[in-house]
């Protein structure tokens, strides 16, 4: 729940989404409250249960250094409970702190007196000041030593697979609240490399891009001297290659695509085509296949097929009476004419 309150915080803020941002830091202040409420309902600083005598026998120690009088051993003991504790001896592992003085009272095998927690079994203390009567008992004593299945340990000291399912957990959260925005987050983060003022759209993947732009203003024909290769190097610094696949040409309108995987023979460089004789090719289109009220041209640019050279240029004219199209090389020369009604 906090992985996915935070997420759906930070997709608000990206998406500028008032009631996902909402939502998320709702979900994320009942989660503090929560926490706040349930540490106060412990209590602080509380006495902790009473411990127990009982006498135990020392497996093994092993002094782990220090600078100081005190040194901290490992303990490897079997503690016996008392009798009325109905509790079987058992294992465990501790670290304490010894002082030099006191170390060599402290040997394999020998009998020592520890205090420990019914409800906590593995934490055990070795009484260094135990009383005449316990001191006495330790002397008197003989303890058998328990099986190493017995051993006991505290549960919270191993938070290693704890942490990591914690850590899945707050991932898969906010994973979760990442899908199911996926949409609008792509969508953002695409509009993000578009300028807020920009008249064209541009979309691109791994293998093919299309990227197109719509003139205006004055003389905003493409059909105005020049206005055809300007645009063409406006939408060539959009791509990464001028080697097209496609170009098509409106009235206000230039679109390129392309495909790096096409070979270099299936592909046109932008800017090796005829623009300046486009337009002659547009009013030759629309004066001389039969549409006397032309209504719309359109000039559409694709790699050579066949045994031809060069790209292949087509312009197509529509009026009422239908449509035809007029087909010229990469050099402006006419090389074919389907007039309105004739098939091709």
């Amino acid at each position: 729940m906090t992985g996915a309150a935070l997420a759906a915080v930070a997709v608000g803020i990206i998406l500028e989404d008032v009631p996902v941002f909402v939502a998320g830091g709702g979900v994320l202040a009942l989660l503090i409250l929560f926490a706040v409420l349930g540490g106060k309902r412990r209590p602080a600083g509380g006495e902790p249960p009473v411990g127990r005598l009982a006498l135990a026998r020392i497996e093994d120690l092993r002094a782990t250094g220090g600078e100081s009088a005190d040194v901290p051993v490992k303990f490897r003991l079997t503690v016996a409970p008392e009798p009325e504790d109905a509790r079987p001896a058992y294992r465990v592992k501790i670290t304490q702190h010894i002082n030099l003085v006191d170390l060599p009272a402290y040997r394999p095998r020998g009998i020592a007196v520890v205090e420990y927690r019914p409800d906590k079994p593995w934490d055990v203390r070795i009484v260094t000041r135990p009383t005449p009567e316990w001191a006495r008992r330790a002397e008197e004593a003989e303890i058998d030593s328990a099986p190493d299945s017995t051993l006991v340990s505290n549960p919270d000291v191993d938070e290693g697979s704890w942490c990591l399912l914690v850590l899945l957990a707050f991932l898969a959260g906010a994973v979760l609240v990442v899908l199911l925005f996926r949409g609008p987050l792509f969508t953002a983060a695409n509009d993000e490399d578009t300028p807020p003022d920009s008249p064209s759209k541009s979309s691109s993947t791994s293998r093919t891009f299309t990227t197109s732009t719509t003139v205006s203003g004055p003389s905003s024909s493409l059909l105005a001297s020049g206005r055809m290769r300007a645009t063409a190097m406006e939408l060539e610094g959009r791509v990464d290659t001028a080697y097209v696949t496609e170009v098509t040409i409106e009235d206000h309108r230039m679109a390129v695509s392309g495909d790096s995987t096409r070979p270099p023979t299936e592909t046109f460089h932008l800017q090796s085509l005829p623009y300046e004789l486009l337009p002659t090719l547009v009013r030759e289109a629309r004066t001389t296949l039969g549409i006397r009220t032309p209504e719309t041209w359109r000039i559409d640019i694709t790699p050579p097929t066949g045994n031809g050279v060069g790209p292949r240029v087509r312009i197509t004219v529509t009026g009422p009476e239908g449509t035809a199209h007029l087909d010229a090389d990469a050099t402006g020369r006419v090389v074919d004419r389907r007039g309105v009604g004739e098939d091709g």
